[in-house]
């Protein structure tokens, strides 16, 4: 863990993952897999706990000039089982069960994230321009939902250019931090951020954003934008 940093900031950042993995749970409890919910709720948590144990030894910290840069086992192994989900039909029907507005629901935790974000940029934990402060706005993503979740779903019908803009608009600010953060980095692969990288993440509970809140609220997107556009079922 990160030293003299203010019990407050991982404290915050811990709720918002779990408060995150128990949304997501909540999405799969009113899709059809919702006998399955506390298996893939189980899994994520197990995940969690793998990370941590790994972020706690200070395996990401070590022999940052490797490449691939060690923080690959971070990164690679969600964005590949998002990869897996698309491609195959029982992950296709799988994502195609869950509810548009509880996922839309579900990016509320982009907030408290931004807000963790920004403290850590003032203890120097990583660059501001990973915050809202700088050039990171995804903030807006998560102050959008109550707005969205109440005109994007308005008597039972989904306004659905509203709902498709909103999220390709999320999703690439979505996209546009986790490339800032993996940027800068201190790894061979840095571009910015070399006056303060961005080592928060290299840390429990930070790592949790890369390895499991970010992908999570990326899934959500992905999934909604896929269904708006092939779909025509209301949730």
């Amino acid at each position: 863990m990160l030293e003299n940093l203010p019990t407050y900031i991982p404290l915050v950042f811990g709720l918002t993952t779990l408060l995150t993995l128990g949304l997501f749970h909540w999405v799969m409890l009113h899709s059809s897999y919702r006998s399955k919910a506390v298996w893939i709720t189980g899994g994520l948590g197990a995940w969690l706990v793998l990370q941590m144990l790994i972020s706690s030894s200070l395996f990401y910290t070590k022999n940052m000039d490797a490449m691939p840069p060690r923080f690959v086992l971070v990164v690679v192994p969600t964005f590949l089982t998002i990869f897996v989900l698309f491609l195959t039909k029982g992950g296709r029907a799988f994502m195609d069960s869950l509810p548009l507005k509880k996922l839309t629901y579900l990016n509320i935790v982009r907030i408290p994230v931004e807000i963790c974000l920004y403290w850590l940029a003032v203890q120097k934990a990583i660059p501001e321009l990973m915050t809202f402060a700088g050039r990171n706005f995804d903030i807006l993503g998560g102050i959008t939902v109550p707005l969205v979740a109440y005109f994007g779903f308005q008597h039972g019908k989904m306004q659905r250019p509203l709902l498709l803009i909103w999220n390709i608009i999320g999703l690439g600010l979505l996209l546009f931090i986790i490339a800032n953060a993996l940027l800068s980095a201190p790894t061979p692969l840095q571009q910015f951020g070399f006056e303060q990288p961005n080592i928060a993440l290299l840390y429990f509970p930070f790592v949790w954003l890369p390895a499991f809140v970010a992908p999570i609220v990326l899934f959500g997107h992905l999934v909604s934008i896929r269904r708006l556009l092939l779909q025509s079922d209301s949730d």
